[in-house]
This record gives structure tokens, sequence and C-alpha cells, in this order.
């Protein structure tokens, strides 16, 4: 029955049959022999054994998939032009198959480095995206080499292609290069809480290569153009080191004893310090009395957190402890008062004239 069959028929049946078993073969060998590998890897305290099997998902089930195909190929009389081609087109599919997966692993092993050490640059998605880019074309340059197409040629026609994409990009460009710029001078970093000039603040979360991502407070996200960012003032309450001052105005009665308003304000900054989460408990406050207000002597409390956020929640707590304290103690935080002082012009008798 197969002679009645052409051939030619029966040998594409043969290699799509082949193909799609070692598909099937693969995908069984990711699902029972990768999926393991991932959980004994996520035991572990090596960290690059997770990146490795990480990056074969989904290419080991390919890669057996070629080499099936290639087997059935060479094991049928299909003729020289023919396994020319083919393996010229299987050479040009592994290559960019074996990219990918370099691809992943360098990235993969870039962030790794980055979270242990401080690096040279960040691990962000314009520069994840960068490394994979450099490494694809790397893998085009070769399979182009490997076929006999000259990469000179190709390489003039994209730079003139480039200048005029360059041209119509422009905005994009500047954004891609002024990320790049930003990253490269290390004075913003990912998960740092910084406050710009215009009034946007929060903890960033991630450079691409057109915005910045910055999570507000209010658990909002904030999108600024990368030139935007590369040009603004900004205050960074991460750099050199996370602990930031907290200040904190208060005002007492003119009649106050301001030898026990201090002591008790200290007293109850300590405490404050000790038992409020994310507050530096180690650092002994400051007390300075600094104005003769209108209906009050004001002082400021100088007190210290872990990180920007935490001024609010040890703001809050301290007001609440310090408002108790003085209850206590007698020590009154008076209403803005104003004594205003009306004088009528002298006017003279009638009488007396």
């Amino acid at each position: 029955m197969l002679s009645l069959i052409n051939p030619d028929y029966l040998h594409a049946a043969y290699l799509i049959l082949g193909f799609f078993a070692g598909l099937a073969l693969g995908y069984i060998l990711e699902r029972i022999v990768l999926n393991r590998l991932h959980v004994y890897a996520m035991r572990t305290a090596w960290k690059y054994d997770d990146i490795f099997i990480q990056a074969m998902k989904g290419l080991v089930r390919f890669w057996l998939a070629l080499i099936s195909f290639t087997i059935v190929a060479h094991s049928l009389p299909l003729g020289a032009k023919f396994y020319a081609v083919s393996h010229k087109v299987v050479f040009s599919v592994s290559v960019i198959s074996i990219t990918v997966a370099i691809g992943r692993i360098a990235v993969g092993l870039f962030k790794s480095k980055d979270h242990q050490t401080d690096g040279l640059l960040p691990s962000t998605s314009i520069i994840a995206n960068i490394t994979r880019v450099l490494i694809f074309l790397v893998g085009i340059l070769v399979i182009l080499q490997t076929l006999g197409i000259s990469v000179t040629p190709v390489l003039t026609a994209l730079g003139v292609g480039g200048l005029a994409v360059a041209l119509a990009l422009q905005d994009t460009l500047t954004n891609l290069f002024s990320g790049i710029q930003v990253i490269a001078s290390r004075q913003i970093r990912i998960g740092d809480f910084i406050r710009l000039d215009s009034g946007e603040e929060g903890r960033i979360t991630d450079i691409t290569w057109r915005n910045t991502t910055i999570l507000a407070l209010a658990n909002n996200v904030i999108i600024i153009p990368n030139s935007k960012l590369a040009s603004a003032i900004i205050r960074n309450f991460s750099l050199h080191e996370t602990e930031v001052a907290l200040y904190l105005e208060v005002g007492v009665a003119y009649d106050s004893d301001l030898e026990k308003v201090e002591r008790v304000t200290l007293d109850t900054a300590k405490q404050t310090l000790i038992n409020t989460e994310g507050a530096v408990s180690g650092f002994e406050p400051l007390l300075r009395f600094h104005t003769f207000g209108d209906s009050s002597i004001n002082l400021t409390v100088m007190m210290r957190v872990k990180e920007f956020v935490y001024q609010y929640p040890v703001k809050h707590a301290f007001i609440k402890a310090l408002h108790k304290a003085y209850l206590a103690n007698g020590i009154e935080i008076p209403f803005p008062i104003r004594t205003l002082i009306h004088k009528t012009p002298h006017t003279q008798d009638p009488a007396s004239k």
C-alpha cells in the first residue's frame, strides 16, 4: 500500500512525524525532569542553577525536535541538495535558539550579581533589553557569516537605515539615551525614594527604554519620560544612606517651665524611637527652642527614621505620645491668640470751646 504513495509525500510525512515526535519527547522531559531539577535547585543556596534551568524552559523540546528531524532526514534518501538546505536551516534555527538561551542566562546572571553586590549598573528593564538585543545581533551575524552572506554590506545598509530611523525617532532615542545616562550615573537606582522639583515623589520601580516608573505612597504609579528625569532637579532620600532626619514643630505656652518642657519632650521622643517601627532607636533626639511666636514659644524636635516613608508613622506616634505627656505634666499647647488694639482718634469736647 505504501508503494502506491508518492515517495516525496512519504518522506515529508516521515520528517513531520520525526519533528513532532522529538517535540513530544522534549515536552515530557521538561514536564518531568526539568521541573524536578527546578524544585531541587530552589532548595540549594547556589543561585546560578536556578538561572540555567529557567533559561532552558521551552527550548529543550525545540532542540529535541530539531535533533529528531535531522536524524530522520539523514536516514532517508533525499539527495545532497536537500541535505545542504536542511543543514543550513537547522543550523540557523539552532543558533537562534542558543542565542535566546544565552540571552536569558546573561540577564539572569546580571540580575543575580546586581542583587548580591553593588555592581556598576542596576538591574533594570532597559539594561536587560539592551543585553538581549546585543546577544541576538551577535547570533544573527554568526548565521549570516555561516550562510556565506557578507556582513559588511549589511552593516553599511543598517548604518544608512539607522540614520533615517534616528531622525524619525528622535524623541524615542532621546529618552533611550537619557535612561542610559541616568543608570550609568548611579545617582538614581531601583528602590530609591526620590522627590522631583515638580513635586512628584515615590520609590523607583523600573527604568525602561522610554519611561521611568515611580510608585507613590498612595500606591499609584507615576510615569516620567527619561528625558524629563535626566533634566529634573531630584532629591534622592536613599542615596549614600537611607536614614533621614525627622523634624517636628511644637509650641508651648509662655508661662511654661521650659526646663520641664525640654525634659518631658525628649523623654517622649526617646520612647517613641524605641517603640515605633522604622525609627532609629539608638539615635539621641534633639530639641531647640527658636521662636517667640504670637501665642507660644516654639521649639523643634529632631528624630531619625530608617527610611523616608517611616517618617509618617513615627510622627503619628510621637504626636499622640507628646500630647498625652503634656496633659499629664500640665504643659499647655496654646491656641493661636492674637490681641488687636484699636485706637480711635481723639476728638475735642464741644463744651470746652
